[in-house]
């Protein structure tokens, strides 16, 4: 570094979705990172206009490529690690794992960006357990939305039978198989219990028997992630390090990293909204179905899935239009897809073939149409690809963060070039995160 010149960031990550990406950086700023999530790899100007920066992050939607595609994704972000200085890159996949050989292949993704880092093997985080998220003895357990019932990840009612990348395999040293990653090795929760020398211990020895591809840590609670972090940091200084995980890669790093240049803690308040909420609930998950009903302050637009994926302009315009009509009358618009023949409660499928790519663009297509009638103050999008190209459909180049919506759900504030856009709020979420009330919550804080 140069004199003058800017410390460089200890950690670049890239979000897999952005729904996913959101999550880390309120992560990282919760802990007092300075941290800015840029749209795409940012260019010089960006990175100077963004300022010292601990984290850096990159949001993507890698999960819904092939691996071909993610090939010319994530090329990018490798050159901007190894120009950047970082210590850690961290690749954050959903807290699930949901990925495939042939779409969002976390394998396809650790064979790029490995070339990037000097450590030969990959550290995966396997749990999160603020989202209900575990891994035990290399199997992986989720709830079922927040402070749900905990499944096996092959039995979950909704990941098991996700309708892109279903989990049919628990063991997540199989399931990475799959991927081309053969040698996972694992080190259990029974050893990062015991603190952070018990852990290296289990590391090294993890390591040399036979030589490991990657490293998977089991995580059985929170506590843990700070034997985990220190041993990761430790090793990071020395060489610089891909990570594999959810934002409790982060959360575990964090604990570790020097304090010096944080900002100050503490949780900003979820201020109530100043005008109009939109809501896009492009997610068929169970989870955002209950949170739909019990969203009480808004007019429920049911938007008919099938049409959707076609993406007839005439048609979208159609339903931006009665969109905004709504939100500029003051009204707060709640527009959620279902297919033909659904459960209009449930917003679930009954045996409808849906086209869940072409589904999510037509929603980023909308929500630009919508907002070029009526800009607005805070929205909100529910699905993990319907809000990466809801995003990627509007002139934004970063995300900061604003405030805690809880359960893996954070509100963002916009960076654009763009004046109707620019500070903007916006809550991207999964389909599985949030709490009962989170749209609720958008509105009235």
């Amino acid at each position: 570094m140069t004199p003058g010149e800017a410390p460089a960031p200890a950690i670049v990550y890239y979000g897999d979705d952005f729904t996913g990406a959101t999550d880390t950086l309120g992560t990282a700023a919760r802990a007092g990172l300075r941290t800015l999530l840029f749209l795409k790899t940012p260019d010089a100007a960006q990175l100077e206009r963004a300022g010292p920066l601990d984290v850096l992050g990159i949001a993507g939607a890698a999960r819904a490529m092939t691996p071909e595609e993610m090939q010319a994704e994530l090329r990018p972000v490798a050159a901007l690690f190894r120009s950047v200085g970082a210590r850690v890159l961290h690749y954050k996949t959903c807290s699930t794992f949901d990925s495939a050989p042939h779409i969002g292949s976390i394998g396809a993704a650790v064979r790029l960006l490995r070339s990037a880092v000097q450590q030969p093997w990959t550290a995966i985080v396997g749990g999160q357990p603020g989202l209900g998220r575990y891994c035990l003895f290399g199997n992986l357990f989720a709830a079922a939305g927040s402070g749900g019932e905990v499944f096996r990840i092959d039995r979950h009612p909704t990941m098991s039978r996700h309708p892109v990348t279903p989990m049919d395999e628990a063991d997540l040293r199989l399931h990475l198989a799959r991927q081309g990653l053969a040698e996972v090795h694992c080190v259990p929760f029974t050893a990062a219990s015991r603190g952070s020398d018990a852990l290296d211990t289990a590391l090294r020895q993890a390591l040399n028997a036979p030589p490991a591809d990657a490293v998977l840590f089991d995580v059985a609670d929170a506590g843990q992630l700070a034997a985990i972090g220190e041993v990761l940091w430790t090793r990071a200084r020395g060489a610089t390090m891909l990570a594999v995980g959810p934002s409790s890669v982060v959360d575990a790093l964090a604990t570790a990293m020097p304090s010096s240049g944080r900002a100050p803690g503490g949780q900003p308040k979820l201020a109530p909204a100043r005008g109009p909420v939109l809501v896009l609930a492009g997610s068929l998950s169970p989870v955002t179905a209950s949170q739909v009903a019990a969203a009480k302050s808004f007019d429920v637009v049911w938007l008919d899935a099938q049409q959707m994926a076609r993406r007839n302009a005439g048609t979208l315009e159609d339903q931006a239009d009665a969109i905004a009509r709504g939100l500029a009358q003051g009204r707060n618009v709640l527009a959620c897809t279902r297919a033909p023949h659904s459960n209009g409660a449930s917003g679930m499928p009954a045996g409808a073939d849906l086209d869940a790519q072409a589904l999510a663009r037509a929603g980023g297509d909308l929500l630009a149409a919508v907002l070029a009638k009526q800009p607005l103050g805070r929205i909100g999008v529910a699905g993990g690809d319907t809000s990466s190209h809801g995003i990627q459909a509007l002139d934004v180049w970063g995300l900061s963060y604003a405030a805690d919506m809880g359960a893996g759900a954070s509100l963002c504030r916009v960076h654009s070039d763009d004046a109707s856009l620019d500070g903007m709020e916006v809550m991207l979420k999964g389909g599985q995160m949030g709490t009962l009330d989170v749209f609720e919550r958008l509105v009235h804080g």
